[in-house]
């Protein structure tokens, strides 16, 4: 898959591409990035890429003419039939979650436009913007860190990336947990400054090391996150030891 980003900051992604478990994606083109500025495509001498807004108001808007021919220099480099989509990164967007970023990873890759001042001008977001995506309520002064975020996710869900084969598939979120939120972990020394590590995971039991950490799954996410266990029980995901179990929960923690 490929995916190309527009941005005004490409040193930016330069150490993000090349650390941590991910970058084998990056290194091998498994996942293949490609980093466009828009300022190439300005025209003066000094390549401007934003404008006072009409009407007034603060900051600067990123004009549409260098972004047009940026894209339209993306679109000839990829050569392909069907236009791939172009992503921004707003604050309208739809927050993204680990189904969207499961339909990108299994997809051929997007266009990723990275915002910045006061945001893009409208016309050229209405001819060619096809998604938007949000990381949540709160403003970023770029949408550089919500591509990275949305490509390390993407990333990691690809085969070999990540050293263990089945690891991402117990991550929060997942199907393979239900939707819910994962478990605590635990490491070396099995007592740190007084406190030990559940027993139930030290007994080499299988089933019963597998029934904890549903159980614990089950409780944080009630605590934390309870609109996932609607949506589990509503979609018939919750088995009858699961229901029984929430059901010795304090009220405050259901």
């Amino acid at each position: 898959m490929r995916f190309d980003v527009i941005t005004l900051f490409p040193e930016l992604f330069e150490p993000f591409l090349r650390a941590g478990v991910t970058r084998r994606a990056y290194e091998t083109r498994q996942v293949d990035v490609r980093l466009w500025n828009p300022r190439d495509f300005a025209e003066g001498n000094y390549r401007r890429v934003d404008d006072r807004p009409f009407g007034g108001g603060p900051g600067m808007v990123m004009l549409a003419e260098p972004l047009e021919k940026c894209l339209q220099a993306i679109r000839a480099d990829r050569a392909e039939a069907q236009a791939a989509p172009l992503l921004l990164f707003s604050p309208i967007g739809q927050t993204l979650n680990h189904t969207a970023v499961q339909g990108w990873g299994e997809g051929a890759g997007a266009v990723l436009l990275c915002g910045r001042y006061e945001g893009v001008d409208q016309r050229f977001i209405d001819r060619y913007v096809t998604h938007q995506i949000s990381l949540g309520d709160f403003v970023l002064s770029g949408g550089e860190i919500a591509a990275m975020a949305l490509l390390d996710a993407v990333a990691r869900l690809q085969p070999g990336v990540l050293n263990d084969e089945g690891s991402h598939q117990l991550d929060s979120f997942n199907p393979a947990l239900d939707g819910l939120l994962d478990s605590p972990h635990y490491t070396r020394p099995e007592v740190w400054q007084g406190e030990p590590v559940p027993e139930a995971l030290l007994s080499g039991h299988h089933a019963r090391i597998e029934r904890w950490r549903r159980e614990q799954s089950l409780q944080l996410t009630v605590q934390h996150r309870p609109d996932l266990i609607a949506s589990a029980r509503q979609a018939g995901r919750l088995s009858r030891a699961d229901e029984i179990f929430l059901a010795t929960l304090a009220p405050s923690a259901r």
